[in-house]
């Protein structure tokens, strides 16, 4: 079986180890537009052999894992250059621009439009590591557009990573993925700005800050090359749920300036209730 991987980062690289972990008689190629993305792979034994896109004929199944704007551009060409049968798997983080560039391309069917919800703040193949998708939720997005024997093996190959599995449709994907995920992103960043703004004039903050802050403002290590393009792309969702939050904070704000603290109270009290809704769920931006 030869699988082959686009993007040899963290969602494609850890990928790749689990498919030689999973089936150890599959030959795993790997592409990467970074020469020394290709390098690390190949050394760390995530990939068995470096390839390019003309060897996409003999290929089994195809796991595209670049930034969203790429995909645009990657996905139907590598359609373009698929055998009959093969599988090709996207992973980005919005789906909605992605299924209406390829909803006319004569190899659609071939195509299985996901989005595993299991990133870190890391990138790169040094990240990659086996288990990542293990208990996980992945989103399917138009999987009736996706021939059925392929829906199967990409079923299989998801049961195998053992995830769980979630259906819907592209606008509703990119609208829900806005608030759980692509707004986590953009607060750890603008609070991260915000705190760097401020530590030029007083050079002793970072001293003081705590558990809390750190794991805050983790996500603002994750890759700007990453997460441009998906601001880009789900504009609209994201705008409407930045106008929503900013009206929060606004409140919140004025709320305190009024010395106003028992609705406070009850804000913080009723926001608790967050902890049932995430209880026993492993929650990864």
């Amino acid at each position: 079986m030869n699988v082959f991987v686009i993007g040899i980062g963290l969602i494609g690289g850890s990928l790749a180890k689990d498919v030689k972990v999973l089936y150890p008689q599959a030959t795993v190629f790997g592409i990467d537009i970074n020469p020394s993305h290709l390098e690390q792979a190949k050394a760390l034994h995530i990939i068995d052999e470096v390839a390019n896109y003309d060897d996409l004929d003999k290929a089994d199944w195809v796991i595209v894992a670049v930034p969203v704007d790429v995909a645009l551009k990657v996905v139907p060409k590598v359609l373009d250059k698929i055998p009959a049968n093969a599988l090709v798997v996207e992973v980005g983080s919005t789906k909605a621009a992605l299924c209406k560039a390829i909803s006319h391309h004569k190899n659609r069917r071939n195509l299985l439009a996901t989005h595993p919800i299991a990133g870190t703040e890391f990138s790169g193949p040094k990240a990659a590591h086996v288990g990542l998708f293990k208990g996980k939720t992945n989103i399917i997005c138009e999987i009736d557009k996706t021939a059925f024997p392929i829906q199967e093996m990409a079923l299989k190959l998801f049961s195998d990573l053992q995830m769980r599995i979630r259906y819907m449709k592209p606008k509703a994907h990119d609208k829900h993925i806005a608030y759980v995920s692509h707004l986590s992103h953009i607060s750890s960043f603008m609070l991260g700005k915000t705190v760097i703004e401020k530590e030029q004039n007083e050079r002793d903050i970072f001293d003081l800050a705590g558990s809390g802050f750190e794991s805050t403002v983790r996500l603002a290590k994750s890759s700007p090359a990453m997460w441009t393009p998906i601001f880009q792309q789900n504009k609209k969702q994201i705008t409407a749920s930045l106008e929503e939050y900013i009206k929060n904070l606004t409140q919140f704000k004025q709320l305190i300036e009024n010395d106003d603290y028992e609705p406070i109270f009850k804000e913080l009290e009723s926001t608790n209730k967050i902890k049932e809704i995430l209880n026993g769920i492993q929650f990864k931006a």
